[in-house]
């Protein structure tokens, strides 16, 4: 029994690890079909819940809102700010794990950009260098702890890239 929860537990690791080094968010069933419950909580969601499924109710209470929502294509640096919808006031030192940024409101979920995490201007502001090679409309997908919150944070933001 060990062993075999040992090896689950390493097979989850290492889709887990391939799918978000590579900006995917799908856990394949196979994997999560045999991840443990007391596991499943750190997961990310498949996309086919809202991102506010099944979340803690004090999570529910923070979000990630978009500084700009249309931006020059090309070179840019996305800025979001992590706040709790509760006070108002912005979230400093969470730890924001996976992030994707795609073409899927468009139509083209498999057309991604790589996104590079940035140094902070200011605290509760999280910021990604990336290059959006077309112009149109991009969702970026983030999932972030908070300090001190049980569960992950989650969300889906739309931006428009313009000429």
């Amino acid at each position: 029994m060990g062993i075999a929860l040992f090896a689950t537990m390493l097979l989850a690791a290492v889709g887990l690890g391939y799918g978000l080094g590579r900006g995917t968010w799908a856990v394949p069933t196979s994997i999560t079909a045999h991840v443990p419950a007391a596991l499943v909580g750190w997961l990310p969601a498949s996309g086919a819940a809202p991102a506010s499924a099944g979340t803690p109710v004090a999570l529910k209470d923070y979000a990630f809102e978009l500084t700009e929502a249309r931006v020059k294509q090309g070179e840019a640096v996305l800025t979001v700010r992590l706040v709790n919808k509760s006070t108002g006031k912005s979230v400093a030192d969470a730890v924001v794990f996976a992030h994707r940024l795609d073409m899927a409101p468009a139509g083209m979920p498999t057309m991604t950009t790589e996104l590079e995490p940035q140094p902070a201007t200011e605290p509760g502001l999280y910021r990604f260098k990336t290059d959006l090679t077309m112009a149109g409309d991009w969702q970026l997908s983030l999932a972030a702890k908070v300090q001190g919150q049980i569960g992950t944070v989650q969300t889906k933001l739309a931006l428009k890239a313009v000429r």
